[in-house]
């Protein structure tokens, strides 16, 4: 069970020691997984779109295919952690996208809430799937407020678990490592 910061450190430093573990061949593969899935959404309207019903095959093809690469990245999981990987993944993806578009449109600064939400949905991904946190360690103080167990931040208040595992996990996957 984690029970402080240093705990949780300990532990990402501990699964990114693995040397079978590549975590920039896993980002990279989440990232394709996003537009599978979004590839999927794609290919649902087309065929609604069209009443068409060969983009349900298409869709079929596709969803067999990121289900068959979502098992490369999720080993071991409890009740719908998988589920709940793939809609982190998804919802993160989406909120690229609308942060991209506001980006468009010159509202930087809404697009940098939407990129900041996207990779705190991405980083919680990651930390569920490197089994960094789990249901056994965060509790739910209040209906707006997660955190982990016995954890305090400095300003005598709780950090959320978005916080500790943005930082965290950014510091385990480094896209830029060969």
């Amino acid at each position: 069970m984690i029970k402080n910061y240093k705990d949780l450190l300990s532990k990402v430093k501990k699964v990114t020691a693995q040397k079978e573990l590549d975590l920039s061949s896993g980002e990279d593969l989440s990232i394709g997984i996003m537009n599978l899935i979004s590839i999927e959404e794609h290919l649902f309207y087309t065929s609604q779109k069209t009443k068409d019903k060969k983009y349900l095959d298409l869709l079929n093809e596709v969803r067999l295919m990121r289900t068959d690469l979502l098992k490369e990245i999720i080993k071991d999981y409890e009740g719908e952690v998988w589920c709940i990987s793939k809609h982190l993944l998804s919802a993160s993806m989406r909120l690229m996208e609308v942060g991209t578009k506001e980006l468009k449109k010159n509202d930087k600064k809404k697009a940098w809430d939407m990129f900041e939400k996207a990779y705190k949905l991405y980083s919680l991904f990651w930390g569920l799937n490197l089994g960094i946190v789990g249901g056994k360690d965060i509790k739910q103080k209040n209906d707006d407020e997660i955190d982990f167990l016995d954890e305090k931040s400095k300003k005598g208040g709780s950090e959320s678990v978005f916080s500790k595992l943005g930082s965290l996990v950014q510091k385990a996957i480094d896209c830029c490592r060969e």
